[in-house]
């Protein structure tokens, strides 16, 4: 029996998803922030990506500095708001929080996060300036999280910075491809308009960069490129009926959704294959737009899952079903989907092992594959000398972030293969001051 009833109109969309981490008010955030210890080497800030202050910052809420406490963690990670709502706090600096220890609730660091930068975003409190203008110009391919936090940093060392961008709306997953129980879309961009606003780097939409010729005009233009590209379409299964009306990536379903809301159209039988995050959130979704039944598969077992478990717990109370130790053989149907053939799975000397003679069929009219995302293999061979790993990932210096052609920079997916948001935030950074510290070394 579906939780949720399909939504309608926007108010009813809005109602099913409503926000994981809602803001607070000042009454909530002052007393969240009396909780705080103030620990001397406090185990949230070195379990933060970015190394906020976070003792200071809710320091300076309690005593009502609200641009101070944000401007401490804007001056840290430029993503500030974003990454304090849909950062797995629950794993990181709240996870590392002491109160875990005495059997106390973690303080709400994230929440604490959010109505800081919030309020220096909704009043446009002036934090920051561009740096004096060092007749300098960068190129950044791709406006998600490490993009923009690279050209936040470039500006206020005095690059012109320009970011060419093949959608129409910045962010890249942020806005695109997380759940909006987790952060709506006016959020997203409320935070990027903040910052371009204040330091005025360049956006160009509807721009992607996918020809030899294109990479030849931003490398005669441009002192220095950052490659923050992101990942790809969902990968394929290779499977038999992959091709059939109903299959879609789960990240591209998840776009389709945010965009669409309501007026998505939700079939009534849904199986979801994956094991990891975007598996989780798209199973959630599914659910709360109404399908009647929601299938979680995946071939390891529950423990075995990448998923953090409070996302799967979402997922379940959402109500989705879920079916561990079965692996997807094949794609049912004539033209449209069908079902989903399954055979069982057992750990045999640890290695998993296909029982074919143990095969059965889940129906359904929806498939949704979050198997993980292609990498930008054929993007990377447009550029001359830049090496990747065996996971085609970009090769970087661990400090500089630098690539193997020394006119590139990279961070985000485009070197770890997939992380959270505050990572890409981190990387675009650091990448900046890399490339501050080559063109001044230059």
């Amino acid at each position: 029996m579906a939780e949720y009833k399909r939504p309608t109109s926007e108010a009813e969309f809005k109602k099913n998803f409503k926000q994981k981490k809602p803001l607070m008010n000042s009454t909530e955030a002052f007393y969240e922030s009396s909780r705080c210890l103030f620990c001397y080497d406090a185990p949230c800030v070195q379990a933060c990506p970015t190394s906020i202050d976070i003792p200071l910052f809710i320091k300076q809420i309690h005593t009502d500095n609200l641009t101070g406490s944000s401007k401490t963690i804007f001056d840290s990670n430029w993503l500030g708001n974003a990454c304090g709502v849909v950062c797995p706090t629950g794993v990181l600096c709240e996870g590392a929080c002491v109160y875990n220890h005495q059997d106390v609730p973690p303080i709400q660091i994230g929440r604490l996060q959010n109505y800081a930068t919030n309020y220096s975003i909704d009043n446009n409190k002036k934090l920051f300036k561009p740096g004096l203008d060092n007749g300098k110009k960068i190129a950044i391919v791709g406006s998600g999280p490490a993009g923009i936090s690279a050209a936040c940093e470039l500006r206020t060392l005095g690059y012109e910075v320009d970011i060419y961008e093949a959608k129409e709306k910045p962010s890249g997953l942020t806005v695109y491809g997380i759940a909006p129980y987790k952060i709506t879309n006016e959020e997203v961009l409320k935070e990027i308009d903040y910052l371009k606003n204040q330091l005025g780097f360049n956006i160009i939409y509807n721009t992607p960069i996918d020809t030899t010729e294109e990479i030849n005009q931003l490398e005669s233009k441009y002192d220095a490129i950052f490659l923050g590209v992101g990942l790809g379409k969902t990968a394929t299964l290779r499977l038999k009926g992959e091709d059939k009306l109903g299959v879609i990536g789960a990240v591209e379903f998840i776009e389709d959704l945010r965009n669409k809301r309501h007026k998505l159209s939700m079939p009534k039988n849904v199986v979801v294959i994956g094991g990891g995050n975007t598996a989780m959130d798209a199973a959630s979704e599914c659910a709360r737009m109404g399908a009647r039944k929601t299938v979680l598969a995946y071939r390891r077992s529950r423990e075995s899952m990448g998923a953090y478990d409070f996302e799967y717990d979402l997922a379940i109370s959402a109500g989705v079903d879920s079916l561990f130790n079965a692996i997807p053989v094949e794609i049912i149907g004539n033209v449209k989907v069908e079902g989903v053939k399954f055979a069982k799975t057992e750990v045999i000397d640890g290695k998993l092992v296909t029982i074919t003679n143990n095969e059965f069929i889940v129906k359904c009219d929806m498939v949704i594959k979050a198997t993980g995302q292609a990498k930008q293999g054929m993007f990377y061979d447009l550029i001359s000398g830049l090496d990747l790993d065996s996971k085609t990932r970009i090769v970087v210096d661990k400090d500089t972030f630098q690539t193997t052609n020394p006119k590139y920079f990279a961070g985000g997916d485009a070197i770890n293969g997939g992380a959270e948001v505050v990572n890409a935030a981190y990387d675009g950074k650091m990448a900046a001051r890399g490339i501050n510290q080559w063109l001044n070394k230059e």
